[in-house]
Order: structure tokens, then C-alpha cells, then sequence
């Protein structure tokens, strides 16, 4: 009953967000929920196994949230942690970034200054056990969830460690609160032109940035570089907070629609500016979603930077969050955003999907033009379009398998085991003998050199002969 009070509660959240149902529509509501209480008392008094109520309740959810958008989500008490994650970028845990490969979950990167760090874990290290679970077959998920705990608690880690000698190691340290760093790299990458890279929109991404920026300006940056490539958004707040730093105090920058006068609103900057003259360049790709869309348009729309790349993805929906049941908490789509111009961003339109349930792009062909503050023509309805257009060129399928296998990683790895220091990567040099090193390195035998055009003869050859050509 806990289950279904908690789905008819999902219901209601979502029916509210709306104005008032007309009566009509309030029958219509409740008679589904009858429908679906009284088919799942049916299945728990006569089905033939029992039933586990919370996996099924929450597969029923699952499917009618994915059946609105992907970004209408539910969080079980259970998930919470995750959800706080998403919003803050902080969490308990030892501070490592974890990654699956064939070998087992290794650490790709520990954050500096974390508990993982200090402890003297390293990139390449591989988990066996963790608090006394041998977790050698486990996913990366279960393994950063095993990872995660209160903030002082200890665990204790078997590791092993490639290329070196006594290569199983014991490490016992203390969870942090850890602060996912959302500007994960600041400086000048040439005289006067300061770069920032940003990587998600927290409460935390404003502060980063701004102290990031004011001193790439102190050290003498003439013009700066936004990167947002990869930068899946956030929290709108963010934006607006870090379109403040470049623009005047109080400019709108960002208006939202929905259905209701709640869910309509006007943000402007209200931050102090840190320089609204300087020359501003964004860069973004098809990854660059949601808030980074928010800046990236806003920018573009106020004529205050150039925006360089790929087109970005195309998320222009906001969302709210409602609380439920049982600490249960609805992430839900509540409004569409519009930047400066007046565009929506927004590409695929869930509200009209083929008859196959699938949805798809708007076609540039149904597309309108609007203009920006100087005039330049601009396009909604498919993300945001460069001003300069990158054509990236094509990795081909060696160099993919390459880096997808971690032949790269873990030759890295071996070769910073082997030298007791390793120059920085702005001043480190592969050499001819280094890059015979890394061929020798990779296993003809164990290397997946999956050849399309090869693959593709070889079918065409078992055509051939079921044919009898």
C-alpha cells in the first residue's frame, strides 16, 4: 500500500502542476488510479508468486515517466544522496574518479587533496576488496556506491597496483565531504588570453568561475575562453549568476513558460559584473546542454561573445522538484526556456511523438529566424549554432580502439611507474623512442583491431555462398 499511495501521490504531483483540472479531467484521473489499485491488489491476492511490490511500483513509474520525457524523474528516499549530488557536486566518499575496464574498476583520477589522494591511491589502481568485499567483478557503480558513506567514516581498501613489485596494497583512510570540482582547469594558454573549463552548472560552479576569471584578469588576460564542450547543465541559477560576471547588472537573460503563472518568470543578472567589455569567446558541442545552452544563448542573443564549435544539444525544459511520500522526491519538466531573442532551444518536441512512441528533431525547414541585439540572424528549435563552425576531424577505428581499450592509460600508467618523475603535460614530449615503446607495448593478441571494411567482405562472402554464387 506504501507503494501505491506513493504512485497516486506521482500522479497528483504531476496533475498539479497545471491549472485547474476541469472536473472532467479529475474523474478521469481518479478512475485510472482505481483501475490501478484494484488490478494491483489482483495480481498480490491471485498471481501464482509473490510479488515484490517496490521493484514493480517502481518499474509502473519508471515506464509512465519515461512515456513523458527523460527528464522527469523520480527519486526514492534511497536516492537521495544521488539527487543532492546532481545539485550541490558534493557527496561522502574518498574523492576519485572510477572507471570499468577489463581488468576490473581502477581509478582514473583522484581529486586533489582528497582522501583518496592523500591516501596515495594512483591512477591505474585496481579495487579487490573494499571493507572486506571482494569486489573484483563488481560494476563501477556498485563499487562507488560501496565507496560512498558518512563523512569520517573509514573503510579499508585492497588495491593492486600494475608495473610495480608487492603490487597488492593496503590502504585504510577516512570518507570526506567531497566537492566534485565543477572548473577542473584555469590559465593562460597564451600570453593574454586566459582559459576556464567548465564542467557542470552547481551551487558551487559560480564562485569557481568568478575567482577563476578575476584572477586570469589580474594575471593580465586580454580576452578569455569559456569552454562548455561536454557540459550537460544544471541549475539555471548558475547560469545567471555566471552570465552576470559579463554583463551589465539587471539584464534579462533568460524567460520562462509554463502552464500557470507560477511557473513564469523573468531572470535577470544580479550579480556585480566582473568585466562587461572584455572579449568573450564559448566554445560548445553537441554535449553542451540545458544551462550551458542558457549561457552559450544569452551570450550569442546579446551580441557579448563568439561562440565556436558544433551545434549544441538542444534541451531548453526546466525543471522543479516536488516532494512525496515516504521522502520521495519528483523531478519534474514544469516550463520551457526562452533566451534574449525570444527563441526556444529546445529540439525535439516529446508532446508529438510518432506513432511508434518514438520522437524526433525539428526539422530546420519548420525553424523560425529571429534576431539578436545587433541584428545578426539567429535560429530556433535545434540548440544553438555557432558562430564559427569546428569540423572535428574523424578518429579513425585504430586510434578509437586504442583509447577505448586503455592501451593509452595504461602505458601511462607503466611509464610513470618506471621514472620517478614525469615532466607536466604542457612540457612533456614523445619522443621517437617513447612512441616505439607505446607499439611494443600493445599485444598483437590481445589488441581489438574490429575492421569495418573486413568484417563487411566476410559477410558478403557468407552471403555469397548461402547463395550458391
Amino acid at each position: 500500500m506504501k507503494k501505491l499511495t506513493l504512485l497516486a501521490a506521482l500522479l497528483v504531483a504531476i496533475s498539479v502542476i497545471a491549472p485547474a483540472a476541469t472536473r472532467s479531467k479529475k474523474s478521469e484521473i481518479s478512475r485510472n488510479l482505481d483501475i490501478f489499485n484494484a488490478l494491483y491488489k489482483e495480481l498480490q491476492t491471485f498471481y501464482v508468486d509473490s510479488i515484490d511490490a517496490e521493484k514493480s511500483i517502481n518499474t509502473a513509474i519508471a515506464a509512465m515517466l519515461n512515456d513523458i520525457d527523460p527528464y522527469t524523474e523520480y527519486f526514492s528516499a534511497k536516492e537521495q544522496d544521488q539527487f543532492r549530488t546532481m545539485t550541490t557536486g558534493e557527496y561522502g566518499g574518498i574523492g576519485s574518479v572510477i572507471q570499468q575496464t577489463p581488468k576490473g574498476v581502477v581509478v582514473v583520477e583522484p581529486y586533489k587533496g582528497s582522501p583518496a589522494q592523500q591516501a596515495g591511491l594512483r591512477p591505474g589502481d585496481i579495487f579487490l576488496q573494499i571493507d572486506g568485499d571482494t569486489v573484483s567483478s563488481w560494476t563501477s557503480d556498485k563499487v562507488s556506491e560501496k565507496l560512498k558513506g558518512q563523512s569520517g567514516s573509514t573503510l579499508k581498501l585492497v588495491m593492486k597496483r600494475p608495473w610495480v613489485e608487492d603490487s597488492i596494497l593496503n590502504f585504510e583512510l577516512k570518507r570526506g565531504k567531497i566537492q566534485m570540482p565543477s572548473v577542473p582547469y584555469v590559465g593562460m594558454i597564451r600570453p593574454g588570453i586566459g582559459y576556464v573549463g567548465l564542467t557542470t552548472f552547481s551551487e558551487k560552479s559560480y564562485p569557481e568561475v568568478r575567482a577563476g576569471v578575476e584572477q586570469l584578469i589580474k594575471d593580465g588576460a586580454k580576452g578569455l575562453i569559456l569552454d562548455l564542450r561536454g557540459n550537460g547543465g544544471g541549475l539555471v541559477e548558475s547560469a545567471v549568476e555566471i552570465l552576470g560576471m559579463f554583463l551589465p547588472k539587471g539584464t534579462t537573460v533568460l524567460t520562462t513558460r509554463g502552464k500557470g503563472v507560477l511557473n513564469e518568470k523573468v531572470y535577470r543578472t544580479s550579480v556585480n559584473p566582473v568585466d562587461t567589455k572584455i572579449p568573450l569567446a564559448v566554445l560548445v558541442d553537441g554535449s553542451s546542454a540545458s544551462a550551458s545552452e542558457i549561457v552559450t544563448g544569452a551570450l550569442q542573443d546579446l551580441d557579448r561573445a563568439v561562440v565556436i564549435g558544433n551545434r549544441s544539444f538542444g534541451k531548453g525544459l526546466v525543471q522543479s522538484t516536488r516532494e512525496l511520500p515516504y521522502d520521495g522526491l519528483l523531478k519534474v519538466t514544469v516550463a520551457k526556456y526562452y533566451i534574449p531573442s525570444g527563441r526556444l532551444i529546445q529540439a525535439i518536441d516529446y508532446s508529438h511523438r510518432n506513432p511508434d512512441g518514438t520522437v524526433a528533431r525539428i526539422p530546420d525547414s519548420l525553424t523560425s529566424v529571429f534576431k539578436t541585439a545587433g541584428g545578426r540572424e539567429v535560429r530556433d528549435g535545434g540548440g544553438i549554432t555557432p558562430d564559427i563552425k569546428i569540423e572535428y576531424p574523424e578518429v579513425n577505428r585504430m586510434t578509437f580502439n586504442v583509447v577505448r581499450d586503455n592501451w593509452a592509460f595504461d602505458f601511462a600508467n607503466k611509464y610513470a611507474a618506471e621514472h620517478d618523475t614525469v615532466a607536466s603535460p604542457e612540457t612533456f614530449e614523445v619522443t621517437d623512442e617513447i612512441y616505439e615503446q607505446f607499439k611494443n607495448f600493445i599485444d598483437p593478441a590481445k589488441f581489438n583491431y574490429d575492421k569495418v571494411c573486413e568484417n563487411a567482405i566476410e559477410q558478403l562472402r557468407e552471403i555469397a555462398k548461402v547463395e550458391g554464387i
